[in-house]
């Protein structure tokens, strides 16, 4: 079924596709996947070729956008685009607290679970693909989580692309998530360090409310259990680009005065709330490390444990003594679970795949080697979200890639400076392999 619309300057279609839960086992259960189909409103009845947008996460539905910003304006000169929302995510057969109790108990759900990593996404794509584009290549961008599976297609299907676009998002083709873990947290504290250059007045109020959060038990208004710990997750704001100016705007307005004292603001709670819960993109929190997997190692809560190894990350150490609150970054911890709503029901689910001991490879370093798609790659420097040694160390593992490096951006510049970023990487790919 496809429904089709307008908005300024594009016309939209909805599109829906069945594919098999499992690609092995093609006449087995199905599961739906949702795209959005965009092109030019003055080019509709041309024959352009696709382009497929792979979103960043995992765990994310594809950007909603309105009219034509960011990097899609200047993908419709030349293509009709494809917005696809990975399994799991968006309108794509939904896996959630909600859902996931019909596969049955944790066991069941952790293995339904093992499916929606980058290897069924690329597969995917390629079920998908014949569908929409008659059965020629297509042009794939992989934000983030979306160019580790760009990696994982040209490990897997090469034949489907005509190039390969990659914005923050080349992964180390063979780390186990402790080593991606031990090159993340020196990057967030120099990320923090960096916030609190910018805003010194900054190392007072996170201290006060971190040390407010250790001596009361704060629930914000939609359940969730608001720790030190989970304070210091915010952090991941200063991946982005106008990240440390809003997580300033967010702490200057922490305390308010009551009758009982000072306590936390409601308006403090109602945002931080929104950006600490996953609610609307469980698959985060649930397969997050699962996406570093490729052999018979556990992930085994791997943020959690390596964060052991930087003491100065710990809330009530630096209280005790006059240093300021490290911040986190982009990770996921077990205690998640029992703070977040969204997640309590899942907790027995995520500690099945933080056990789990069969990852299969998600990357084939022989046919990267042998790559003969038109690959770009823009990698950003010091990327808090993506280590530049180990995606600067796969660029030169595939062949013909071409790399932009960048200090222009954080890990979202493929909004904030989209069409130059795309209008590079196209440039980029169209040179010679």
């Amino acid at each position: 079924m496809t429904a089709t619309y307008r908005q300024p300057g594009v016309v939209l279609t909805d599109r829906t596709f069945t594919v098999p839960l499992d690609h092995d086992d093609p006449a087995g259960e199905t599961i739906e996947l949702y795209a959005r189909e965009v092109v030019a409103a003055d080019r509709v009845r041309q024959n352009l070729p696709w382009l497929v947008y792979l979103q960043g996460g995992p765990g994310f539905g594809a950007n909603r956008f309105v009219g034509r910003p960011a990097w899609l304006g200047r993908a419709l000169k030349e293509y009709r685009v494809l917005l696809l929302d990975q399994r799991g995510t968006g309108h794509s057969t939904p896996a959630n607290r909600q859902t996931l109790p019909l596969r049955g108990g944790p066991a069941e759900q952790a293995g339904y679970l093992t499916r929606f990593r980058a290897d069924s996404i690329v597969r995917d794509c390629e079920a998908v693909r014949p569908r929409v584009t008659g059965g020629a290549p297509w042009t794939v961008l992989g934000q983030s989580f979306g160019g580790f599976c760009t990696v994982t297609y040209l490990s897997t299907a090469p034949e489907g692309l005509t190039a390969a676009l990659v914005t923050g998002g080349l992964p180390s083709l063979d780390a186990h998530a402790d080593d991606v873990y031990r090159a993340a947290y020196p990057r967030i504290e120099r990320k923090v360090a960096a916030h609190y250059a910018r805003y010194p007045q900054d190392v007072e109020r996170a201290r006060r409310i971190a040390d407010h959060l250790l001596s009361h038990d704060v629930v914000l208004p939609n359940g969730y259990r608001l720790t030190a710990e989970a304070f210091q997750s915010l952090g991941i704001l200063l991946g982005g680009g106008e990240g440390s100016h809003r997580l300033h705007f967010l702490l200057e307005h922490a305390f308010v005065r009551t009758p009982q004292g000072m306590r936390l603001s409601d308006a403090f709670q109602e945002e931080v709330q929104g950006l600490l819960s996953y609610a609307s993109h469980p698959l985060y929190a649930l397969v997050h490390e699962a996406i570093y997997g490729q052999d018979a190692r556990p992930t085994a809560w791997s943020a959690e444990r390596v964060r052991t190894e930087f003491p100065q990350f710990d809330a009530a150490k630096a209280l005790a003594g006059d240093g300021p609150l490290l911040f986190t970054g982009e990770s996921v911890h077990p205690w998640m679970f029992d703070c977040d709503p969204a997640l309590r029901p899942l907790r027995e689910t995520a500690e099945l795949l933080a056990a789990r001991t069969d990852w299969t490879p998600l990357y084939d370093p022989a046919r990267l080697a042998a790559n003969e798609v038109p690959v770009a790659a823009a990698v950003y420097h010091d990327d808090m979200y993506v280590d530049t040694a180990h995606s600067l160390a796969t660029a030169r593992a595939i062949r013909g890639l071409r790399t932009w490096v960048t200090d222009e951006f954080e890990h979202d510049g493929v909004r904030a400076g989209g069409p130059r970023v795309l209008d590079r990487l196209l440039g980029l790919a169209r040179d010679e392999i």
